[in-house]
């Protein structure tokens, strides 16, 4: 059910469109320059915390730290104001990072160190992809969501299978080395060498030497390239099946905020509403 069905005034409609689209001169304006802020305000929280240069302009960063909050608090309120449903919108994912990219600075109040949580803004420069208008990206990253999901199921018997395998490995690198190298003195830090190993990591800190636990490491060496491209073919299998020929655009629906909508389509594909223009 949708939270109101009555259409809205012009300023409502014409903030929608500077806010939410990036296929207007209004619109590309308004993102580019919130973009602008998103970095300047991320590069602001990243110099804080450089000792010497907090020392050295610390009234200057509270200052622009609380002029970026205050901004993008005004954006996040026009943004709810806006959209046909507010509710959609703030549990969205944007919508949630938009809360998140000021909810630190004013926690910031009452816990120290706080602020610096400010670097999720970071991911608001997702929307670059919106003011290029690369539809190419927001489709590609939409199919391999789904390509990423289909996989889900296959992926965690593929790493249950992967656990199981690390700890049989590690139970026989335990009865090889153990006794005759401190490294390897229980089943848990065996267990932690596979997974070291078997990931192609290396770090050095544990290894073997006795010719059998040598050659069993080599093993593994070797096993574990071919455990790293299986999620890979997963997945690639899947985004060969799901893959789709529609040109997607970078309008966002009035109700529901989601975009992601063909170039010819006139409903929301997700809360079937019509598309505004």
């Amino acid at each position: 059910m949708k939270e109101t069905t009555k259409p809205f005034s012009p300023t409502r409609e014409k903030l929608h469109e500077i806010i939410f689209e990036a296929d207007t001169p209004a619109g590309k304006a308004f993102d580019i320059a919130l973009l602008i802020l998103i970095s300047a305000s991320v590069l602001v929280v990243m110099l804080e915390s450089v000792n010497y240069i907090q020392i050295k302009y610390a009234d200057l960063f509270w200052t622009l730290e609380w002029v970026f909050t205050v901004l993008f608090t005004i954006e996040y309120a026009l943004r709810i104001y806006s959209v046909y449903s507010p509710r959609k919108y703030m549990t969205s994912f944007f919508g949630v990072i938009d809360l998140l990219a000021i909810l630190p600075a004013y926690l910031s109040v009452f816990l120290v160190g706080a602020q610096y949580f400010l670097v999720v803004r970071a991911l608001r420069l997702l929307r670059v992809f919106r003011i290029l208008k690369l539809g190419y990206f927001l489709k590609e990253g939409e199919t391999l969501m789904r390509a990423v999901r289909a996989s889900l199921a296959k992926i965690t018997v593929f790493l249950f299978f992967v656990l199981l395998l690390v700890m049989i490995i590690g139970a026989l690198m335990y009865l090889v080395e153990g006794g005759r190298n401190e490294g390897f003195s229980s089943i848990p830090r065996s267990i932690y060498w596979a997974i070291v190993t078997l990931t192609t990591v290396g770090y050095g800190d544990i290894t073997p030497r006795t010719d059998i636990g040598q050659f069993l490491s080599a093993a593994v060496m070797l096993l574990g390239y071919a455990i790293i491209a299986v999620p890979t073919g997963i997945v690639t299998g899947e985004l060969i099946r799901s893959n789709q020929k529609a040109d997607i655009t970078t309008k966002a629906c009035r109700y529901c905020s989601r975009e992601g909508h063909d170039a010819d389509a006139r409903y929301c594909k997700f809360c079937g509403e019509e598309l505004e223009g």
